[in-house]
């Protein structure tokens, strides 16, 4: 009989603590749900604050036709902006807004009728790009490449600095016409035995008599990349032999471990 009442007392026993388990699970869940909710409204009721603090700060002329709204602390923007500088202007402001969690920017760079062909605009913003940073020094040591496809512009290529760098996404991102900006592009690394070589080279292939010429022109058509020692030649030049020379000139730098001639002669098929 004995053996029979502590059986069922350890049962018992047993069950009420199934039961304590589960009224302490079930009001775990009650409480997590509650605490969701609970961030959720208040998320939620800083929603017309968020979107007055963001109005506020897009109220100037170039987001005139910009729209704001605001759920549970992500804001959209809509509308239409002149310029792709605008369109990540726009992002920024919005993301320091105070209790933002997210922006979605689906603004849209300019209207209709302003569209350029890509063709134009590559054009126009190649010859932009190759003037740039002139009168600072290292515009022969910028190497950069430009694609537009349906007014997306795609940069590439190695630039000398930072700097160099910044420049060429600005003046891409405030140019009328560019919807949006992919940046490949890359910096090339500090190195003072670079340095030294992009010094030489540049002496070496401006200071032969036959390409003289080229160093007239404010653009520095020969373009010098070096890295690590490597050395690559790209821009255009007027004929092979002019080719032929600069390739000359670049090997016999010395410290240079390889030379890569990437230059096209006007009026010439691209090399493959």
């Amino acid at each position: 009989m004995n053996g029979k009442r502590e059986t069922g007392n350890a049962s018992s026993k047993l069950k009420r603590a199934w039961r304590s388990a589960f009224v302490l699970g079930f009001g775990i869940i009650l409480m997590s749900g509650s605490a969701a909710s609970s961030r959720a409204q208040t998320a939620g009721s800083n929603d017309a604050q968020i979107q007055a603090d963001v109005i506020k700060a897009l109220d100037n002329k170039k987001f005139k036709d910009v729209k704001a709204t605001v759920q549970n602390g992500v804001v959209t923007l809509t509308g239409t902006v002149d310029l792709y500088s605008d369109k990540e202007q726009a992002d920024q402001k919005a993301h320091h807004r105070k209790n933002v969690k997210a922006v979605q920017n689906m603004i849209e760079v300019g209207g209709p009728g302003t569209a350029i062909d890509d063709v134009q605009l590559r054009n126009k913003l190649a010859e932009k790009l190759a003037y740039d940073r002139v009168g600072y020094g290292t515009t022969a040591f910028n190497a950069l490449t430009i694609g537009v496809q349906n007014g997306v512009v795609t940069l590439g290529g190695v630039a000398y600095g930072p700097t160099d760098k910044d420049s060429a996404v600005s003046l891409v991102a405030n140019y009328p016409g560019v919807k949006d900006l992919v940046d490949n592009i890359e910096v090339a690394p500090l190195s003072p035995m670079d340095d030294r070589i992009r010094l030489a080279e540049a002496r070496a292939i401006y200071g032969a008599p036959q390409l003289n010429k080229y160093a007239l022109d404010p653009a520095k058509p020969i373009r010098i990349t070096v890295v690590n020692g490597n050395v690559t030649l790209s821009g255009v030049v007027d004929n092979q032999a002019d080719k032929d020379v600069a390739n000359i000139r670049a090997n016999g730098v010395p410290g240079v471990f390889k030379v890569i001639n990437n230059l096209q002669v006007a009026g010439g098929s691209p090399e493959k």
